[in-house]
């Protein structure tokens, strides 16, 4: 079993008394996730159930949650010493948080539960159970998580994280990342070898997300409406966002377009990200930028119809987007900046960086006074300026 960055964490969490919470993309990893912690904590006296399946929503969603532990008492587990349960996808049982509380507060039972709605985990989730649970966020892998899928040995790569173009780190590492920019990071998808596999496990990734999550969710016969406005997102990854130009070219209403974005950033399908401004006010005013969680469902939706600096663009969003917050800045002049990164540094993303596009970068971040700044780049231009970031150092 490849291991992730975050098993540490959630390993040392599992043993603290709080509810440890996975949320992420459906295949992002959770379900991968829980069977890693409970093989490395080997408890007799645990159990896994999978809410996808009816038979467990059918078990929480009851009114008696005495009859409950009856029924888990069944399945073999002993409430008279500590318990431990492990519930994927409990965004699926309307009841469970409920449930939750009242075994949690009632007998000594450590839950590990993984959901993929990030609205569900954060509110309604949050809400019953208050200073009972920590929630932990499951993304695509990080580029250092990919190389160690594929079998390569990364133990120096935060050694030349954030800092500019190593060039025998980028003539090593190069194809590897342009394979991570162009099929993505789900786990599936970057440990299987034909790229012709990798392009029918995403469809079938974009297929299951539809079909399941949302329709389970959502409880909308949405599947054609959906589909075809993830198709027009895609064309659009990296711009603004326009609802009405949108309602008009998918025919969606524009209030259900609201919705259904709504949803697909819910479930980390997508982001929105907000301008950058001190006033509040205009921040709220202004529009979002939209980026997609991975650029192999991205490309997969997209076909032909994005440019490569845009792919790019995305890439780096989705890889900035684990690490902290982002978002851009606009003056009405159209001058720009691509990201702003945890509010205080300037980023500029360029396919293959030059000399000019660092000094327009220092003199619009020195208008922000902003005196941390970088350009981010794909491609070393061999032309002696190496002063930008690589993309794979991230």
């Amino acid at each position: 079993m490849k291991k992730r960055l975050i098993y540490s964490d959630l390993l040392d969490h599992s043993a603290k008394r709080q509810v440890t919470v996975i949320t992420g993309m459906r295949r992002v990893g959770k379900s991968t996730a829980v069977r890693y912690i409970l093989q490395q904590l080997n408890l007799a006296n645990s159990i896994y159930l999978d809410c996808e399946r009816v038979e467990i929503r059918i078990l929480f969603n009851g009114d008696n949650y005495e009859d409950i532990k009856a029924q888990l008492e069944i399945m073999g587990l002993d409430f008279s010493v500590p318990v431990l349960i492990a519930l994927d996808e409990i965004q699926l049982v309307e009841n469970l948080p409920s449930v939750i509380k009242y075994l949690y507060d009632t007998y000594s039972v450590k839950f590990i539960a993984t959901g993929s709605s990030s609205y569900y985990m954060k509110n309604q989730f949050s809400e019953s159970l208050a200073g009972r649970k920590r929630i932990f966020e499951m993304f695509p892998l990080s580029f250092e998580e990919f190389l160690d899928f594929k079998g390569i040995a990364v133990s120096q790569y935060p050694k030349y994280a954030w800092i500019t173009l190593n060039k025998a780190w980028y003539n090593k590492f190069k194809d590897y990342y342009a394979e991570y920019i162009r099929f993505g990071g789900f786990p599936e998808v970057v440990l299987e070898n034909s790229p012709r596999d990798k392009v029918e496990l995403l469809k079938d990734i974009i297929n299951s997300y539809i079909e399941l999550d949302v329709k389970l969710l959502a409880d909308y016969s949405i599947s054609e409406d959906l589909y075809k406005l993830v198709k027009v997102l895609a064309s659009r990854s990296g711009n603004k966002v326009d609802y009405t130009k949108i309602s008009s070219v998918t025919g969606i209403n524009r209030q259900k377009v609201s919705a259904y974005m709504q949803l697909l950033e819910y479930t980390y399908f997508i982001y929105q990200i907000t301008p950058f401004t001190k006033n509040i006010d205009k921040e709220i005013s202004q529009q979002t930028k939209l980026y997609f969680a991975d650029t192999g469902i991205l490309n997969v939706l997209a076909g032909d119809q994005l440019s490569s600096g845009q792919v790019f663009e995305n890439t780096i969003a989705a890889q900035l987007k684990t690490q902290g917050t982002i978002q851009y800045y606009q003056k009405k002049t159209g001058q720009e900046i691509d990201f702003i990164f945890n509010g205080d540094t300037a980023l500029e993303v360029k396919e293959t960086p030059v000399q000019k596009d660092k000094y327009t970068l220092e003199q619009r971040a020195n208008g922000l006074d902003l005196e941390k700044y970088f350009l981010l780049g794909r491609y070393d231009s061999n032309l002696g300026f190496n002063d930008f970031i690589w993309g794979g150092n991230l």
